[in-house]
């Protein structure tokens, strides 16, 4: 093998190992996959809201769930840019799209309401 074919090679074989250290771009944040579609220990995962004038739906767990229809026995009584609200009987429960996210009043404390309340 002649030095210059050696040094080709060697080069291609580092831009393939330095390749694999990348990390995909496109995997949703905290290390979610699709397996991510099962309700979880802390129960249900507000996933996606889709607003439009003539259809509201939520993507709860991997499942679609349109504003008043049924998430499990609970229904989905209000649908915001963020958080879908689910009422199950006296049970309430708030799902937030982003919930590790705090929103802070300008020069005040942090704002942040209760995941599920019992009325």
């Amino acid at each position: 093998m002649t030095p210059a074919l050696a040094l080709l090679l060697g080069v291609m074989t580092a831009g393939v190992a330095a390749a694999q250290g990348l990390s995909d771009p496109t995997r949703p944040p905290g290390g979610q996959s699709e397996s991510a579609d099962a309700v979880g220990p802390g129960g249900p995962v507000l996933q996606s809201v889709m607003l439009s004038p003539s259809r509201k739906v939520a993507v709860i767990s991997g499942e679609m769930v349109v504003l008043g229809g049924r998430y499990g026995a609970a229904k989905l009584v209000r649908l915001t840019e963020t958080e879908a609200v689910l009422k199950n009987g006296a049970d309430v429960t708030v799902l937030r799209l982003h919930p590790l996210v705090e929103k802070r009043a300008a020069g005040g404390a942090a704002v942040k309401s209760p995941t599920k309340t019992t009325k």
